[in-house]
């Protein structure tokens, strides 16, 4: 369904390809959203006697994200530079969930530079360009699908600020550490209801609610965060990532962080009162140099004064509010007020961003500049408690430019003149279809993103307080289907792209890419960060041997060993 399968290019005037999209905003099934979409397509070419031979679905994005930023949408595109794409016309059967806001504008002069024609219900054919009544149809189906979403948004936020201030509701999220879920019954709504979903709330975990309750107490017994932390972490008591570790899968669990201490001082809940809105979804431009990429989704913190807290107890609380107010006041007091400093006038560019790892900790070690020069630093002994766990140097840094020439000229060796030959020939031995093993198909790699999507969806609902039986048994059918699905598929054909490169193609790349060497010498730092991104590179420091194990994502070429310091 994801897929586009050409079936003939002697037909392009009356062969079509389809495009449709569906996301978990529009609470559809992908499946059944797609036969109507397409069954509408069909209805529209069928009389003047053409068939669809191409399909383009998106599923999961939103309707806000630009066409360049939807994978189907971003096929279709690529399709229509392709002379051999076997269809000169799209048909859209719901334009609401194709165009949002100003995306038809910007699209359309795409399909009239390559002769496509775009077919819409709403003008009962195809799209004229010129013709300004087409022209103002477009622009209001795509700012009623803006206004539609946005009134949505608007609608629930609403719904859910009343729901928890009024009626205590919880409304989802993981519960905080010393609480788990209890079962209150079926849900209110009786369409949710029938579909087996059912309210929770709040009671107190018998494991580590007593844990909220001392953190509590011997603060304000004059212990502080990270002496609280120790104590905890000698002790041997589970830290919240380690105690919930599924759920967590990112944090380190192996010691109690400072961090997840002050979380538990400051968070209402423990009063017995629901809160929400604590964050926030912001929408910032992807680029400000190019509006046309859209938008992307921020979380931030909202301020205290907007978040919603119930009028009522609504659950067992673990600490008086006397207790709470009186944590809060004391841990305003021990803070410390951020110095007055002048604003950076530019940002400190990190060639090795998120790529650098420490060997103690396994963390990502975090980039600071100091007197202009960028180094890395890992603040785990800043952050976490120590004690009978990790055997951590307190200052762990790294210098920047140490490690830039090395691994630059390992990179630009590869391509050197003299290794060239040879790195073209381990190449092609990589991409040779008798060597490496066959891609899977991308009709089976569609269904399975496409059943991945829907089981997150229904582990959300899972968090969301749906029943984990009812879920159990979505998630079952789901997996039955998808297993189903991928049997039936057809035999997809041969992948005619960079699987099936000679030795004469890579060649040809390779004297295209010119003087590696001096590209990287002259590149700036962000130009750099994405090529060590796009070639996978892993950085990880010892301080020991002040040694940087490098990899890069090369098939055979897997590791080297670079010293930062002392030479190479």
């Amino acid at each position: 369904m994801n897929t586009h399968q050409l079936l003939g290019s002697s037909c392009y005037a009356h062969c079509f390809a389809f495009y449709g999209r569906v996301s978990t905003e529009d609470n559809q099934d992908p499946e059944s959203s797609y036969n109507w979409q397409f069954m509408l397509a069909e209805n529209l070419v069928k009389p003047v006697g053409v068939r669809i031979v191409a399909s383009f679905f998106d599923v999961g994005d939103s309707r806000s994200i630009p066409w360049p930023r939807r994978p189907n949408a971003t096929r279709l595109l690529a399709a229509l530079r392709d002379p051999n794409r076997g269809f000169d016309n799209v048909v859209i059967g719901e334009p609401h969930r194709a165009f949002y806001g100003n995306q038809y504008g910007l699209t359309v002069p795409i399909f009239a530079h390559f002769g496509v024609k775009l077919w819409v219900p709403e003008v009962g054919g195809p799209i004229d360009p010129d013709n300004e009544a087409h022209d103002l149809v477009m622009s209001v189906f795509g700012g009623m699908s803006k206004g539609e979403r946005t009134r949505v948004k608007v609608r629930v936020r609403s719904a859910m600020a009343t729901q928890a201030h009024i009626q205590g509701r919880y409304l989802g999220g993981r519960p905080p550490y010393g609480y788990m879920l209890k079962d209150l019954g079926p849900h209110p709504n009786p369409q949710k209801a029938a579909d087996g979903k059912r309210l929770h709330g709040l009671t107190p975990d018998p494991q580590t609610a007593p844990v909220v309750q001392r953190i509590y107490r011997d603060f304000l017994n004059g212990n502080g965060i990270f002496a609280i932390a120790e104590a905890l972490t000698s002790e041997g008591i589970l830290s919240p990532s380690a105690y919930d570790h599924q759920r967590n899968p990112h944090r380190d669990g192996r010691a109690w962080a400072k961090s997840a201490v002050r979380v538990i001082l400051t968070n209402p809940r423990y009063t017995g009162r629901q809160v929400w809105n604590k964050q926030r979804t912001d929408e910032v431009l992807v680029d400000v140099d190019d509006v046309a990429l859209g938008h992307m989704p921020v979380m931030r913190w909202n301020p205290r004064d907007k978040w919603i807290t119930s009028q009522e107890v609504v659950h067992e609380p673990l600490i008086s509010e006397e207790v709470f107010n009186a944590a809060r006041d004391l841990l305003g007091s021990r803070a410390h007020k951020p110095a007055a400093h002048k604003p950076h006038r530019t940002r400190h560019p990190y060639v090795f961003k998120s790529l650098i790892y420490c060997s103690v900790c396994e963390r990502r070690m975090q980039g600071q500049h100091s007197h202009d020069v960028a180094y890395y630093r890992c603040r785990y002994p800043s952050d976490y408690a120590l004690a009978n766990r990790v055997d951590h140097p307190k200052n762990v840094i790294m210098r920047e430019d140490l490690a830039t020439r090395p691994i630059d000229q390992w990179i630009a060796s590869v391509f050197d003149p003299s290794q060239r030959d040879q790195t073209i020939e381990q190449l092609a031995h990589q991409l040779s279809p008798q060597v490496q093993p066959a891609a899977p198909p991308r009709a089976g790699r569609d269904i399975t993103a496409e059943f991945d999507k829907k089981i997150a969806r229904y582990k959300q609902a899972l968090d969301e307080g749906a029943s984990p039986t009812v879920v159990a048994a979505w998630i079952a059918e789901a997996e039955q289907q998808r297993d189903a699905a991928l049997a039936s598929r057809p035999a997809a054909p041969r992948n005619d792209g960079i699987d099936s490169m000679t030795a004469e193609d890579i060649a040809a790349l390779v004297t295209e890419l010119g003087d590696i060497a001096a590209a990287l010498e002259e590149a700036e730092p962000e130009h750099k960060l994405d090529l060590y991104r796009s070639l996978r590179l892993r950085l990880t420091y010892s301080a020991e041997t002040q040694t940087v194990h490098a990899a890069i994502d090369l098939g055979e070429h897997r590791w080297d060993l670079v010293r930062v310091r002392g030479g190479t």
